[in-house]
């Protein structure tokens, strides 16, 4: 099947239609035929997330920002979508975007960076946030309404890390990976991280951690997904040492990064954001590419390295396919901890990125679908399901809810009712349609013209050296000189795959 066969669900006019789709590709979603405003829809109800009673159960999703200053502080821009995410009517707020613990650790030279020099500018984007919150919580009527609980994710981009302004990646490796390093180039051991390194890394961490409590944060996340370091040393088989091998040994970062943030910031919350499956890495493929663009994904040669054991979640001997024995252990581990906060994703947007962020329309230079996205927004729904089921005391926040578009508050409300996950979360929606929680709270109908149609020019643009937005439906981006040179980037592309 083609991404021309495809469903495209911007075509289906009512829910009936929505659900024969599901029907016609034999998948099983929660999908109500109207969501009541609030106090009467389970999207209205409060919830008690680490102590507090968060007012609803829309999540903006963490998105890792491109638009900070070189030496890692926050610009105008970044600003802008913070309060955007602020008046959005989400009362969870899972940390606007991936903030990094170390120089090192940037996955691009304009990532923001939390040290000690950059706290007053966390401190006033925290605040610029709330006062954005309030500020639209008065114009609907709602004023001393309960506040939202905001996050802030800490993380080190490692294979991905791209912190200085030249071309050249500088990856900080768990292991030697057989595919991903040739891709990335990587040759030799240099780029293995050592074991001191990682307890150096730790106090990163703590200290940022400490900061974050300073700034006023509520929580912090400890990233785990997305093919970044501390994803990688779970899939860390062949590591030798104290962080690979046994899965005990690769969730010894995680438990000492908890260790080490209950040390230095009592009182914080914690959260972990979690690529619960993955998969042999996947590429297009070059003998099915329409002109201009490449082709349909495809998982990469592994029959050199059978048993495949470079991934976490994955079946070792069928490595597309997921297997959650060790994430469920690993949850298991994550709960005796005391933390029972967590945010389910899969894969990673550098090599499966049709796993956790389904699109119709991939990056410029990312494969085309290899199956219907409605499938690959089924799958991360069952799998948060089937984690919530066997784990009924952790708060689950779920991914991919993004590519429903109209139906996505059918099918949030449905699911939240149902028990599937505690929490929606919303992430490449609300930079195209920032306050869809605040319409679906107060029923009023969608606005159609700005829901996300997945586009992906807000993964495009950054890969091309611009800061990522919604450039289609935000004329904030979308006019221009950034613009214009999205366009002669996307041009120069097409030229070189011959469109």
């Amino acid at each position: 099947m083609s991404s021309l066969d495809f469903i495209k669900v911007g075509t289906l006019r009512s829910v009936a239609a929505f659900r024969d789709a599901l029907r016609s590709l034999a998948i099983e979603l929660p999908c109500d035929d109207a969501v009541p405003p609030s106090p009467h829809s389970s999207l209205s109800q409060p919830a008690t997330v680490l102590g507090r009673s968060v007012g609803n159960r829309f999540c903006i999703q963490p998105m890792e920002g491109w638009d900070g200053t070189p030496d890692g502080r926050p610009s105008e821009r970044t600003f802008r979508r913070w309060r955007r995410f602020g008046a959005s009517g989400a009362k969870l707020i899972w940390g606007c975007e991936a903030v990094a613990v170390r120089h090192q650790g940037r996955a691009n030279p304009n990532q923001l960076l939390l040290t000690p020099r950059h706290a007053a500018d966390f401190s006033r984007l925290l605040e610029a946030l709330l006062d954005a919150h309030h500020d639209a919580e008065r114009s609907e009527g709602l004023a001393g309404a309960s506040e939202p609980l905001v996050g802030l994710q800490l993380t080190h981009s490692g294979r991905f890390s791209r912190p200085n302004r030249h071309e050249r990646a500088e990856p900080v490796i768990a292991y030697r990976h057989p595919i991903l390093d040739r891709r990335l180039g990587i040759t030799d051991d240099n780029a293995v991280i050592s074991d001191g390194e990682i307890r150096r890394l730790v106090d990163d961490y703590a200290g940022a951690a400490r900061l974050a409590k300073r700034c006023g944060f509520d929580f912090v996340d400890l990233k785990h997904c997305h093919g970044y370091l501390g994803h990688e040393i779970l899939s860390a088989h062949t590591r030798p040492g104290d962080y690979g091998g046994s899965l005990a040994n690769r969730a010894r970062f995680l438990r000492e990064l908890v260790e080490a943030v209950r040390s230095e910031a009592p009182g914080l919350g914690i959260g972990v954001r979690v690529s619960a499956f993955d998969s042999v890495p996947f590429e297009p493929d070059a003998g099915r590419a329409a002109p201009g663009k490449l082709g349909p994904g495809i998982a990469s040669d592994h029959c050199a390295c059978m048993p495949y054991l470079y991934g976490f979640g994955v079946d070792p001997e069928q490595p597309t396919e997921m297997d959650l024995t060790e994430p469920l252990q690993l949850l298991t581990m994550m709960r005796d901890l005391g933390v029972t906060f967590v945010n389910v994703t899969a894969g990673s947007p550098y090599y499966s990125h049709h796993l956790q962020r389904p699109a119709l329309y991939p990056p410029s230079d990312g494969y085309q679908p290899p199956e219907d996205p409605l499938v690959g927004v089924a799958r991360l729904m069952h799998v948060a399901r089937f984690i919530k089921e066997r784990c009924p005391d952790l708060t689950i926040v779920g991914t991919g809810y993004t590519y429903l578009q109209e139906f996505l508050p059918n099918v949030a409300h449905a699911a939240v009712r149902d028990k599937w996950v505690d929490f929606v979360g919303i992430g490449r929606m609300a930079l195209a349609y920032s306050d869809l929680p605040r319409d679906v709270l107060a029923g009023r109908p969608l606005q159609r013209k700005r829901l996300c149609r997945t586009f992906s020019d807000c993964t495009t643009a950054p890969r091309s050296g611009l800061v990522s937005g919604c450039y289609p439906l935000d004329a904030y981006y979308g006019s221009g000189e950034m613009r214009a040179r999205l366009d002669a980037a996307k041009a120069r592309l097409r030229a070189r795959l011959g469109g």
